[in-house]
């Protein structure tokens, strides 16, 4: 009989090759491929709802099955892996009449190593205590869950996380709920987490993401990675339909540009998100094109991205 692999250090954090994941016909992930060989970066994916970014995660932790293509989590099948990464979810169910207390909220996330019918032992209750102190969050442990505010709660979640010593963070909407100073205390504390293991956000917050991850990825079905911070315009406009522009007040941050798009073949609206009014390809065709506004379009582009055309 052969032995069963085991946790490899020296492997990749996560190999992903040619991976598709299909839905009955619908294809949701189309020949992704990423690769992260260990910690000490924040890889940020933004990317149009329905993406893929959330099932992309799920199929990282095992949890669907997938087309075609391999994953590997520390030179394990996912499945396997499991109990080596930490995951926030972009929702957490939980009742919040139900008269839990946040510390037994976070020693949930024990049980992978406690097992679901045995006392949590000293050291778990320690490492949840740890986790809260990483999120700022010891002083609630006696508190209902349902006393906290939205943003304190994200907090316990991400605890929750943090409490079973993970290697590998995924983290999916974390700063859902969050006001900007905990936003920036999320961060502060990810870019100390960043030293012991490697990180994946899933964002729809493009200025936050670009300000605080090391790395960027768009998915849009297919990924678009290019193992940096610089990301051209054509990769924005394939992975979203549409172009980007930076504003800034007081806070860097991207929002899509008004632009003349026909919105596909048939006109229907783009997965963009900038709620734009669908405009027929024969105005497009007859419309007077504004040089100025795509040449600050086009710069300001750049600059958001980091792209050399900024320099």
């Amino acid at each position: 009989m052969s032995k069963a692999k085991e946790f490899d250090s020296a492997a990749p954090v996560l190999d992903v090759e040619h991976l598709w994941v299909k839905y009955d016909t619908h294809t949701v992930l189309e020949d992704v491929s990423l690769r992260i060989d260990g910690p000490g970066e924040i890889l940020g994916i933004i990317g149009p709802n329905g993406g893929g970014k959330t099932t992309f995660l799920k199929s990282v932790l095992g949890l669907i099955p997938i087309s075609k293509g391999s994953i590997s989590v520390f030179g394990l099948p996912p499945e396997k892996a499991r109990q080596y990464i930490g995951y926030v979810p972009q929702y957490s169910k939980y009742d919040y009449d139900f008269p839990i207390s946040v510390l037994e909220v976070v020693l949930t996330g024990r049980l992978k190593r406690a097992g679901l019918f045995r006392r949590y032992s000293k050291e778990d209750k320690a490492a949840a205590t740890a986790a809260l102190e990483t999120v700022g969050m010891a002083e609630f442990k006696d508190s209902q869950i349902g006393e906290l505010s939205g943003g304190q709660r994200q907090r316990v979640f991400i605890a929750r996380a943090l409490s079973n010593d993970p290697k590998f963070l995924l983290m999916d909407e974390p700063n859902t709920g969050l006001d900007t100073f905990m936003q920036d205390e999320l961060y502060r504390i990810l870019d100390e987490l960043k030293t012991k293991m490697a990180i994946i956000v899933i964002s729809h917050d493009i200025g936050a993401v670009s300000a605080h991850m090391d790395k960027i990825a768009c998915m849009n079905r297919r990924l678009y990675f290019h193992d940096s911070k610089e990301m051209s315009r054509e990769d924005f406009i394939a992975a979203y339909g549409c172009s980007i522009d930076l504003v800034a007040h007081g806070m860097p941050h991207r929002v899509l540009e008004t632009h003349l798009y026909a919105h596909g073949a048939d006109d229907s609206a783009c997965g963009c998100g900038c709620s734009c009014t669908p405009i027929p390809s024969a105005r497009i065709a007859n419309a007077e094109p504004n040089t100025t506004d795509t040449a600050n379009a086009d710069t300001a582009a750049a600059d958001a991205a980091g792209t050399p055309e900024a320099k």
